[in-house]
């Protein structure tokens, strides 16, 4: 199983990026797809959650508004769009793939794209 994500880079404040995740190797449309976060010298946090239908979405307090997930089963894609950059968003981005099973949990994570919010 693969995840790759893509689309980070420098903004400068009030600006916008696309995060793409593209998955491979397990079946996408079972898993729930999440964002995550770590900025530097901080713990990972969470930050939107799309079901695996796509029909529930959910999102942390501080990107609620500004931040859009968004998936495409037929592309094992998930998306992030990012508007009214801040610099606290800065941070290396992680997507993650998570479903239940009756053995536990099956999850995977990606590598991770760098945002740099800056002017």
């Amino acid at each position: 199983a693969q995840l790759v994500e893509s689309g980070g880079g420098v903004v400068p404040p009030g600006g916008s990026l696309r995060l793409s995740c593209a998955a491979s190797g397990f079946t996408f449309n079972r898993y729930d797809m999440r964002w995550y976060r770590q900025a530097p010298g901080k713990e990972r946090e969470w930050v939107a959650i799309i079901s695996s239908t796509g029909n529930i979405v959910t999102y942390a307090g501080s990107v609620k508004g500004r931040f859009t997930i968004s998936r495409d089963n037929a592309k094992n894609t998930v998306y992030l769009q990012m508007n009214s950059l801040k610099p606290e968003d800065t941070a290396v981005y992680y997507c993650n793939a998570w479903r239940s099973t009756s053995a536990g949990q099956e999850t995977y994570w990606g590598q991770g794209t760098r945002v740099t919010v800056s002017s």
